[in-house]
């Protein structure tokens, strides 16, 4: 809920209170019991020898919080994972970014990271498709492949000696990404998961939840197309087969607006719920421009906490 700037009426205040409300009321005990804030002592057993991990500190032989955020356990090592936190990257993470810089034989991207990541040129596919050594051909044509502002999709390759991203675009799945919307949003909102690519059929779009915090609304594409108009020189007929049509931008905007709604109320994003937000507003004949409104935040929310507790009670009926 943190910068969320509405202009809510009585009665829509008083709704959304209750809303939130009920939603930190079903919150799991067992979440609310681990949460700690600066200068809490964390609960441990001297005996099992524990060890003080990140956000942790010993003060006067008690284990202190020096964090706001989660207590958790591995085995024996204790610390504190914050709620709301930088991006902190993993091997194997998908992310979207967009190029900032052409350096020699690689171009930098900003991730919402900490530093810039890096794709090497030999850390992708050419446009011919051709595994094969880079040449100086290659590297003088860069510019055809990505430029500034380009907005891509890769993956965590690993990290450099400086602390910097390392990524690898191989797979077709991953490159340029066209015809669609960037929308960012914290990246604690976005959680890892086996899928990160959807294609939302009945929209005609896809949707790449970038565990970095950038996520990408656009226009369906068919792996390997893009290596096919970018070999094909610029024509009449490939412009008009370029041409997103105007129902399909219509999906996309009404997708991003969902993603910006949940964003705001702070809920965690994934694509069940970003279909389900899209497809409430036009059941309850939002405009996509109304979906900024007052009304649609505060209905979205009281959807949610419903949905939550219709799901504790089938839980607490099968146990």
């Amino acid at each position: 809920m943190r910068d969320l700037q509405l202009s809510l009426n009585q009665t829509q205040k008083v709704r959304l209170d209750a809303a939130l409300h009920e939603l930190q009321t079903i919150a799991p005990a067992s979440t609310s019991a681990a949460a700690v804030s600066v200068a809490d002592t964390i609960p441990v057993n001297d005996e099992d020898n524990i060890l003080k991990g990140h956000g942790t500190s010993d003060q006067d032989g008690e284990v202190v919080a020096t964090l706001c955020g989660v207590v958790e356990r591995v085995n024996k090592l204790v610390y504190v994972r914050t709620l709301r936190a930088r991006y902190k990257p993993e091997v194997g993470d998908i992310i979207v970014g967009r190029v900032i810089e052409l350096a020699p034989k690689r171009w930098r991207l900003e991730i919402n990271f900490s530093q810039d990541a890096v794709l090497m040129l030999s850390s992708m596919n050419l446009p011919d498709g051709i595994q094969r050594r880079r040449t100086a051909v290659d590297e003088l044509n860069m510019r055809s492949i990505f430029e500034e502002n380009d907005v891509i999709c890769a993956e965590v390759r690993g990290f450099q000696h400086d602390g910097s991203l390392h990524l690898q675009a191989r797979s077709q799945k991953y490159g340029k990404l066209e015809r669609g919307q960037l929308l960012i949003v914290p990246a604690y909102l976005v959680k890892r998961r086996k899928q990160h690519f959807h294609h939302l059929e009945q929209y005609d779009a896809d949707l790449i939840l970038g565990c970095n915090g950038f996520i990408w609304v656009g226009e369906h594409v068919v792996v390997g197309q893009n290596i096919n108009i970018m070999e094909d020189k610029p024509s009449l007929s490939a412009e008009v087969e370029n041409f997103t049509p105007l129902e399909t931008r219509r999906h996309i905007c009404r997708l991003g607006n969902a993603v910006r709604v949940l964003s705001a109320l702070g809920f965690t994003l994934t694509a069940e719920l970003i279909i389900e937000t899209a497809e409430a507003s036009v059941s309850s004949n939002f405009e996509i421009n109304d979906m900024l409104g007052a009304e649609f935040y505060v209905q979205t929310a009281q959807r949610e906490a419903k949905r939550r507790a219709d799901l504790l009670r089938k839980k607490s009926g099968t146990m």
